[in-house]
């Protein structure tokens, strides 16, 4: 058992627990929570949705009873009825579309070799098929008025000598098993308990047309009948109204809440941590604490996860005024920064011309210009880079057109496109990965949803002219908006990763000529198919505040310019509900960043947080290591064009975990900020080696002067 230093008397928050199960107790202590971008809120409330035990063998906690096997499998055996699936089935399918969402799960790419089910966390190969005994809780969780899941794992090998939790809070907009490939994995393999949330994300769609709804399982249901996971904010004749002038139309959770629920992603996370508490402190079996009760006294807590995941484990070591969280591990985390001023970024000889911008602002921006800068000739080997070229050229002259570029012809206009990007702190390494994101809508997505999110937008409101439905094929001559398809959207538990485009469900632009279409093949004003320049547009002015001009959004001369002044001022209040702080509170602390993050640059991201932590908080132990030739999606690595440029950012999170674990339990120092410099996979006879140790060599103790990251005054310096 490890003896934690005494902590400081603290308030602990108090639990409301309405339970369906008898496996809750109630904590004590203040009600009410604060956090950095918002006055006090309520307190949590918990409702308990189920309790499962699975016996490692025909079902379990890690792989939902696949092992390495069938996580191997590309795609599982169709259901018998897909339009009626079992909560087993949705369970097994979530499992196994999130475990393979998040790494490369290709065996050359590493799967089942360097990490997996069946490697240990030494590195051996020595887990068989990787199954995990342990029970599973679910609940609810109610802050504020937003709401999300919460689910606590705790394995049957539950580690009471070092007893310890880890979160795993989903990354993207995923739902609550969005994590359970990274974070999940280690800690179970480590004896920990996991501590899981989504956010207030997951497959929360609102099916407007049919009035159905996913209950907490992921079943649909009738919206109404039952507590659900989200459904619009619209009383029936409202809901009648709007979905009779807009057929086919879906609310969908983050979007459409009205709660800006990420300002809470980080008291959701310390949320699952207390109830993580509570369960364990209801065990009876022999996994019941020696000394009585599991604490925050005696139990280390590692707050860890990946991008929006990471996000969330930093704002709730922020937020942590009680001292449950330890330690801290993020892993390419996308940050909100308060005040982001007062540092500078070098990398080699050169400052970085921008850093520590908003999600919003910079997603945006490269939803604005990438199609345009695929066109450049560096450009030529980008992998997946599949908008036609057409289209491409048309999104130039439409910048050109709206003042947004001044160069004449494509060629000039996509190379002026580049050169606006890297002004703005894109990496220059990720430039060939920006035209496979954008062919794979993730620009699109995120602009879309997060912009409504902050605004708090109704789904009625159709913020620059957008809404969400099914559509036909893209490729047909016309698109029309259909109805949902009932065994997808059955499905969408399992398949869906929260943000649309997901689970059959398309960006359409309202406003397109001859009728609301599919965003990407809609029609301008001036018969121009150009992927909706005048909505990229929008965004972009909602997200700054400004005009193509540099010129301030006024309540001004039109309808349209107040309605986007009123938005663009929304959108900016909802930011600044989210800012981070950079304080984490004297907690050792990991953040890892891919050099080649194409999602959430990390100039704005991993380097940005690092370097504001250092100038406002300089009592923590904190360590940054950037990876060359990682990027974010390591899902894609297992595709020719990105197999042969990229290694697994996911080794190096195992690495980290396993870095803090050492340093948690025998005191070992962890190694300095660095540059770990990979190697990429050799090609033999046009053969693609397989993944060594080699092309991943480890974060080391001993560093050079070149590999050193290193603060100088107020400047983060990095390597080339």
């Amino acid at each position: 058992m490890n003896s934690k230093p005494a902590l400081q008397p603290s308030k602990v928050i108090t639990f409301a627990l309405t339970t369906t199960t008898a496996i809750a107790a109630m904590l004590t202590g203040c009600s009410t929570v604060s956090t950095s971008g918002s006055a006090a809120i309520q307190a949590p409330t918990i409702t308990a949705i189920s309790k499962q035990t699975y016996d490692g063998q025909s079902n379990d906690l890690l792989t939902a009873g696949l092992g390495k096997t069938g996580l191997l499998q590309a795609a599982l055996a169709p259901l018998a009825n897909p339009e009626a699936p079992s909560t087993i089935d949705l369970r097994q399918r979530a499992i196994h579309a999130n475990y393979r969402a998040l790494i490369d799960a290709s065996p050359a790419g590493g799967f089942t070799r360097f990490y997996g089910p069946n490697i240990d966390l030494t590195g051996k190969d020595t887990l068989g098929e990787g199954k995990i005994a342990g029970d599973e809780y679910l609940a609810s969780v109610s802050i504020g008025g937003a709401t999300a899941m919460i689910m606590v794992q705790i394995p049957r090998s539950l580690n009471k000598e070092n007893p310890c939790i880890v979160t795993a809070t989903s990354s993207g907009s995923r739902g609550v098993y969005g994590a359970i490939g990274t974070a999940g994995e280690w800690g179970l393999k480590r004896g920990c308990v996991v501590a899981y949330t989504d956010k207030g994300t997951g497959t929360g769609f609102h099916l407007l047309g049919s009035n159905r709804v996913y209950d907490w399982s992921g079943s649909l249901v009738d919206a109404g009948s039952a507590p659900n996971n989200f459904s619009a904010n619209l009383d029936e004749a409202a809901r009648k109204a709007y979905i009779e002038k807009n057929p086919h139309r879906i609310a969908v959770k983050q979007a459409h809440n009205q709660q800006n629920s990420e300002r809470l992603w980080g008291q959701f996370t310390l949320t699952a941590v207390r109830y993580a508490f509570t369960v364990m402190n209801g065990l009876t079996d022999d996994r019941k604490a020696a000394s009585g009760s599991y604490t925050a006294a005696n139990t280390f807590v590692i707050a860890s996860s990946v991008s929006n995941g990471a996000y969330a484990a930093l704002q709730a070591a922020e937020q942590d005024t009680e001292g449950l969280i330890d330690a801290v591990v993020a892993t390419e985390p996308n940050v909100s920064i308060a005040n982001a001023t007062g540092y500078s970024i070098r990398q080699g000889d050169k400052v970085v011309p921008a850093a520590g911008r908003s999600l919003l602002d910079y997603t945006t921006l490269l939803n604005l210009y990438v199609p345009c800068a695929a066109n450049d000739s560096r450009m030529e080997s980008a992998p997946l880079n599949l908008v036609p070229k057409a289209l491409r050229d048309n999104r130039c002259e439409a910048l050109k057109a709206n003042g947004y570029l001044t160069s004449a012809g494509v060629a000039a206009q996509a190379a002026e496109s580049i050169d606006k990007l890297l002004a703005a702190g894109i990496q220059a390494e990720a430039l060939t990965l920006l035209p496979s994101h954008y062919a794979l809508n993730v620009y699109q997505g995120i602009a879309v949803a997060y912009a409504m999110q902050y605004g708090r937008l109704s789904v009625t409101e159709e913020l620059c002219g957008y809404s969400y439905a099914a559509t036909a094929a893209a490729n047909a001559a016309s698109n029309p908006l259909q109805p949902i398809g009932i065994a997808g959207a059955a499905l969408a538990f399992a398949t869906s990763n929260g943000i649309v485009p997901t689970a059959g469900i398309s960006l359409v632009n309202q406003k397109s000529k001859g009728g609301p279409r599919e965003d990407r093949s809609s029609v301008s004003a001036n018969d121009a198919n150009d992927m909706n320049i005048a909505g990229a547009i929008c965004l972009r002015e909602v997200a700054t505040g400004k005009t193509v001009t540099g010129a301030m959004l006024k309540d001004g001369q039109s309808a349209e310019q107040k309605l986007r002044a009123d938005w663009a001022a929304r959108v900016a209040k909802g930011i600044s509900e989210t800012q981070m702080t950079g304080n984490l509170r004297g907690k050792p602390t990991i953040i890892v960043s891919p050099r080649s993050d194409a999602v959430l640059p990390l100039n704005h991201a991993g380097r940005a947080y690092f370097a504001h932590n250092r100038n406002v908080d300089n009592a923590s132990l904190v360590r940054y290591y950037e990876i060359t030739n990682a990027q974010h999606l390591d899902t894609l690595n297992g595709i020719a064009g990105f197999s042969n440029s990229y290694v697994p950012i996911h080794a190096y999170f195992n690495q980290s975990m396993n870095l803090m674990w050492t340093h948690l339990t025998q005191k070992r120092a962890l190694p300095p900020s660095q540059l770990v410099r990979t190697v990429l996979r050799a090609t033999k006879d046009g053969k693609l080696d397989d993944l060594t140790a080699t092309n991943i060599p480890p974060i080391s103790a001993t560093l050079d002067a070149n590999t050193l990251i290193r603060m100088q005054d107020t400047q983060l310096v990095i390597p080339e």
